[in-house]
């Protein structure tokens, strides 16, 4: 044998590596490993980003600076199975980062992300990229970027899955991305209802959680509603009712059955199926706030269809709600006020509450909670609406006091619903005197100043429903309230304007208070409104003409227009005509103005206890009014004869009683003298008597006067003595038409007699009146001064004595000196005839040419007196 030879062991290649086992504690180390083109160190470097990634999320936030995230999503399309597993689990956990998801937004890697749900994956990457998907459509671009790409429908493939987790994930993500209106519909046509109902099925609560809050979504929309009830979905609800082991579902389960309500068929169903009845005994004896709370909002819902509001009703839903109103919890008391607001609309339902709804709901009001006390107003505004009877069960049980105090809430809402039931309350009168001894006017103050819209509507509707009276009315504006209902005019929202319109035309009842609403603007704005197509309503026309009929002497200027139903009281001044927007000055402003070569302003004043102004002929006074002092002889004489006519007549003017001078109009007495010429004979003891206690109580006044002298408006004894006369010779006159013939012709005789026309130009009457300024030291002339005038002279005239003996007429300003009076006669051919009868007759009263004449309105002989 020969020598054994040894044998050379053969060195490596020198172009391999020789294995290394690493062991890194550093997660920057296995960071930098993603990028190793060695499966086998991918799938290792991937499964200690993962454990690490779990332990919190400031490892999440470390391994996005040390960026791991980018690599990572290379690896979501790698070819080996376990890398590509292992990544993506990284990222289901990394997901819920929101600066990872951010950056995983920007690198578009949701392709990638959906394509892992395919059936080819096994479940744990299913598991996985659900949770990250899910962790995505929290936020709004996430959903968007699921939707775009395709990933409801695998979701919804992935809710039959075997395992929980996948149809956790799944049914979290679908439940997020059904929030955006776009998602619904496309589920719907994926018709992924059916497998959602199996999820109630669940063993996990938290599985059959998530699918009840997803259908309470999905069945806003009425084909999904169709779509549950055709697959027994309300059986599937009403058992989960049922069962006393699953309360913890029990609100969701509501709140899907809230939505089913609102559809009439599903009602029916319910109400045939005894389901309904079950669900409304289960929310009445339940103890549990949220259940309560969620049956109420279902009850709400479904009460706006008139139809459900029936079958509720016959259901004696209204018990139901009673009992909830006397939950411990605010959010059930809130929701059962609300429901009682949508019930009510049903007029038996708000017959029921009368009695045994409206008490508990008054003490609502009172609650510390601002939310109920909005709630409960809001249900009593829509109970006391049209309903008298319950507007008085509420004042019955005080809620007055509570309202008023609603009325200075922070809660817009609470305020626009406490201002709603004072007002259909105030429709009432004894209930209306009851809220104005509340100082209603001074609470209404703050939502008049309110900035929002709602409140300020209903504040001035409320201003609108108790400024009936005067003492009302003065305490709105004692308060400083008709300042922002004026301003209220302004706004740019149609029904605010409507109701500051119809508030002002209330508040302009009375003269003292329409002069008070034109000197803060009330009628400059108005009149700018009506102007514009778009803004003017009815209120605002009607606002108008009313602050313009409680102070005709703007009106007159304006239109030059009065009707027969504008009676012209004492203090009516004619200033001629002036154009809109232009300013009228009152007549103490008028009064005192110096002497200028503007046309005379006429006015009428029938009151005769005060001093009248120098006479006439006393060409000695140079001092105008408010500057002299007369002597009463005169006025004495007036009063003397009106005394005996009333003790012989029985009556006085009409319009005596209403001899309070107008506001803004009070004046001074008078401080020249002149004499009265030619004293009166034969004055019997008796009589002397009587002058001297008539001049003890005209001297009263001056004992009393304060150093600031009061301010009248200048004296007419001569329109005194017309206005006498006429009541005298005129008014016992039977027949209308005689009546206004006399009156025509005296009316023409005091004022120069008939006129020719061919002589109309020789008719000095400027001449005239230019000497009537001139000796009153004054533009403003009382018409009784006027001897000689011309036709509107003579039409002012004769429609101020035709107001005082009621005979109706009109009076119109025409061009060029022109105006005359309108009047209606009913033929006397027509008495007789049974039936409708046709429209009077309208004539002008000739009071120039032939006074007393009657002038057909639509005839030559009419149109050459107006124009010629």
């Amino acid at each position: 044998m020969g020598k054994k030879i040894k044998k050379e062991v053969e060195p490596p290649p020198k172009d391999v590596f020789d294995p290394l086992t690493i062991e890194s504690k550093k997660a920057a180390t296995v960071v930098l490993m993603l990028k190793s083109p060695e499966e086998d160190i991918l799938a290792k470097a991937c499964e200690a980003i993962y454990k690490f990634a779990l332990k919190g999320e400031e490892n999440k936030a470390t391994l996005l600076e040390l960026g791991a995230v980018e690599p990572l999503t290379k690896l979501l399309t790698h070819e080996d199975k376990i890398v590509r597993r292992n990544a993506m689990m990284i990222f289901g956990i990394l997901a819920s980062n929101s600066d990872v998801k951010k950056l995983l937004r920007e690198l578009e890697v949701m392709s990638s992300v959906i394509a892992q749900l395919s059936p080819e994956e096994e479940v744990v990457i299913h598991e996985f990229a659900s949770l990250c998907l899910a962790n995505m459509s929290v936020e709004y671009t996430g959903k968007v970027q699921i939707f775009e790409h395709g990933g409801l429908e695998p979701l919804i493939r992935l809710l039959s899955s075997p395992d929980p987790d996948v149809k956790k994930n799944s049914i979290e993500c679908i439940y997020n991305l059904v929030q955006d209106f776009q998602c619904r519909t496309t589920l719907q046509e994926l018709n992924a209802i059916p497998p959602i109902l199996e999820l109630l099925k669940s063993e996990y609560p938290i599985i059959q959680l998530l699918a009840l809050k997803t259908l309470g979504v999905i069945t806003c929309d009425k084909e999904a509603r169709t779509t549950l009830k055709d697959n027994q979905g309300l059986d599937h609800l009403t058992k989960i009712l049922e069962t006393k082991e699953l309360n913890d579902l029990h609100v969701e389960a509501l709140a899907v059955i809230a939505n089913c309500l609102e559809d009439m068929d599903t009602m029916v169903l319910m109400q045939q199926s005894g389901s309904l009845k079950k669900v409304l005994s289960f929310a009445e004896n339940s103890t549990i706030p949220d259940i309560q709370k969620n049956a109420a909002k279902a009850i709400t819902k479904a009460a706006y269809d008139p139809e459900n509001r029936k079958v509720f009703h016959e259901q004696e839903v209204e018990k139901c709600l009673v009992t909830l109103l006397g939950s411990d919890s605010d959010g059930t008391k809130i929701a059962a006020s609300q429901a009682i607001s949508a019930m009510c609309e049903n007029l038996s339902c708000k017959e029921f509450f009368n009695t045994q709804g409206i008490p508990q709901i008054v003490q609502l009001l009172k609650s510390d909670n601002e939310e109920v006390r909005e709630a409960a107003a809001l249900a009593l505004a829509n109970l006391t609406t049209s309903s008298p009877a319950n507007a008085n069960a509420a004042a019955e049980a005080d809620a007055i006091d509570p309202l008023i105090n609603i009325l200075s809430s922070k809660r817009d809402g609470a305020v626009a619903n406490a201002a709603t039931v004072l007002t259909n309350m105030a429709i009432q009168e004894p209930l209306r005197a009851i809220i104005q001894n509340h100082e209603i006017m001074r609470a209404l103050l703050g939502p008049l100043h309110s900035t929002n819209t709602v409140v300020q509507s209903t504040a001035a509707l409320t201003v609108a429903a108790t400024a009936c009276d005067v003492e009302s009315r003065n305490e709105l504006k004692n308060c400083g309230g008709l300042e922002p209902l004026i301003e209220l005019l302004h706004s740019k929202n149609d029904e605010v304007r409507r109701h500051a319109s119809w508030a002002i035309m209330v508040c302009a009842g009375d003269e003292l208070m329409a002069v008070e609403l034109c000197r803060l603007g009330a009628l400059d704005i108005l009149e700018e409104i009506n102007r514009s197509l778009s803004r003017k309503n009815k209120f605002s026309e009607a606002a108008y003409n009313k602050l313009l009929n409680n102070n005709l002497s703007l009106k007159y200027s304006q239109t030059g227009y009065l009707s027969s139903s504008n009676i012209i009281s004492d203090g009516f001044y004619d200033y001629g005509r002036i154009n809109p927007g232009t300013k009228l000055l009152p007549l103490k402003e008028l009064c005192l103005q110096e002497l200028n070569d503007q046309r005379a302003i006429l006015l009428v004043n029938n009151k005769s206890d005060i001093s009248p102004p120098p006479s006439m002929e006393d060409k000695s006074s140079d001092v105008g009014y408010g500057r002299s002092i007369s002597s009463s002889s005169s006025l004495r004489r007036a009063s003397k004869e009106k005394a005996n006519f009333r003790f012989s007549a029985g009556f006085g003017s009409p319009t005596e009683e209403k001899s309070e001078p107008a506001s803004g109009r009070n004046t001074v007495l008078s401080r020249g003298a002149t004499k009265e010429k030619g004293a009166r004979k034969g004055k019997g003891k008796k009589e002397e008597e009587k002058v001297k206690e008539e001049e003890e109580v005209l001297a009263v006044p001056k004992l009393t006067e304060s150093p600031e002298k009061e301010w009248y408006p200048p004296p007419d004894p001569e329109f005194c003595l017309y206005v006498l006369e006429v009541i005298k010779t005129i008014l016992p006159i039977v027949n209308i038409k005689e009546q206004i013939e006399v009156l025509a012709k005296f009316v023409a005789d005091k004022m120069g007699g008939k006129i020719a026309k061919e002589k109309l130009a020789d008719f000095s009457w400027e001449l005239h009146i230019s000497e009537l300024k001139f000796q009153l030291k004054s533009n403003v002339i009382p018409i009784g001064y006027i001897k000689k005038g011309i036709f509107y002279h003579r039409a002012l005239l004769f429609k101020a004595l035709a107001d005082k003996i009621g005979v109706g007429c009109s009076l119109v300003r025409g061009e060029y000196s022109r105006g005359w009076n309108e009047v209606k006669l009913v033929n006397e051919a027509r008495k007789g005839i049974i039936g409708n009868l046709p429209p009077p007759d309208e004539y002008i009263v000739d009071l120039m040419f032939h006074p007393g004449t009657l002038l057909k309105l639509r005839s030559k002989e009419a149109d050459l007196y107006r124009f010629l």
